[in-house]
């Protein structure tokens, strides 16, 4: 099979596509003919060497993909010939990857492999900071930062879905129909966007803040909570790593709160499939359609991390690592 492949930790520049055997199904697994597959941000940290997982390279990168269960171990729930997305977190780019049962999740009809292979990383993220984490309640307010990308995108999505109203905070005119297309009420210009928040909520300021981007505007984000919000630390794509004067925490009785699902699953993994669980009503009544940004062949998987190492990305970004037609 063919494999994009992590050769030296200097960023997506250095990956390149190989032969390699196929993998043999785990016990309590399948192996996959992915389809397609998700570019995450992860996927930038783990070509420098910057995750928190540090694998030596060569290996291959890919955290989330959706496909066709080719192969079964003798302990596997499933069969030949099922429709899965998955979350394999590693070898998703290529075209076929090993996955224990306990991160497979079966893929309804209605649902297309390119839309399966957006599910896993952003929307179960989103599921963990909005309900778990953020305890969103039908009829509050939530502000997305980044919200043409692809946690963007699954966060404006799925706190509609909950019945809030949403603002995207994004950074050109683009982005802001990428951010209406998904869902948003309103579309906000990063530049000044404090002051249109009061402004659209007369002041009041929003119940639940989503921030995967991190750096300067973190203080305004704070600023923009109502009484009692709740602002809900992603992730830091601007590269920056802002600091908090929790006095600031006091004067509005705000909370901020960390958002580390990886770490909270990996001791947990049976969460995932009550997650699954969680979004598939949502899935089939048409609630939570991904935006699908651009696509790349295996060969062509440096170029699709590097548009997100860039912050050129809009939606998701997906690798098609066959030839034949995504359904």
């Amino acid at each position: 099979m063919r494999a994009a492949r992590i050769t030296e930790l200097t960023g997506p520049s250095s990956i390149t596509a190989e032969d390699l055997d196929a993998p043999a199904p785990p016990e309590d697994g399948v192996v996959i003919d992915v389809r397609a597959a998700g570019v995450c941000f992860p996927d930038v940290l783990l070509s420098r060497g910057e995750y928190q997982m540090k694998p030596d390279p060569p290996f291959t990168p890919g955290c989330e993909v959706a496909g066709v269960v080719s192969a079964v171990g003798p302990r596997s729930r499933y069969a030949v010939g099922d429709r899965v997305a998955a979350f394999p977190f590693l070898g998703g780019f290529a075209e076929q990857v090993a996955c224990a049962d306990v991160l497979t999740f079966a893929l309804p009809d209605s649902v297309g492999f390119e839309a399966g292979a957006a599910l896993p990383m952003n929307y179960f993220t989103v599921h963990f900071a909005l309900v778990t984490r953020g305890g969103l309640r039908a009829g509050e307010s939530v502000l997305v930062h980044g919200a043409a990308g692809g946690i963007g995108t699954a966060a404006v999505q799925l706190a509609k879905a909950l019945g809030a109203t949403v603002y995207a905070v994004v950074s050109d005119d683009a982005k802001a129909a990428v951010a209406l297309e998904a869902g948003a009420d309103e579309a906000i210009l990063a530049d000044g966007f404090l002051s249109r928040v009061k402004e659209l909520t007369g002041g009041r300021g929003v119940d639940v803040v989503v921030d995967p981007v991190g750096g300067d505007r973190f203080t305004d984000s704070l600023r923009s909570l109502a009484t009692l919000g709740r602002l809900l630390v992603i992730g830091f794509t601007a590269g920056s790593i802002p600091e908090v004067k929790v006095n600031r925490l006091l004067l509005n009785n705000v909370s901020v709160v960390g958002v580390g699902w990886g770490a909270y699953w990996m001791s947990r993994p049976e969460f995932l499939a009550r997650q699954w669980e969680d979004l598939l009503p949502l899935l089939n009544a048409g609630a939570l359609t991904p935006v699908i940004g651009q696509t790349f062949t295996l060969e062509q998987t440096a170029e699709a991390i590097a548009l997100l190492e860039e912050r050129r990305a809009t939606g998701k970004v997906l690798v098609l690592p066959r030839t034949q037609t995504v359904e």
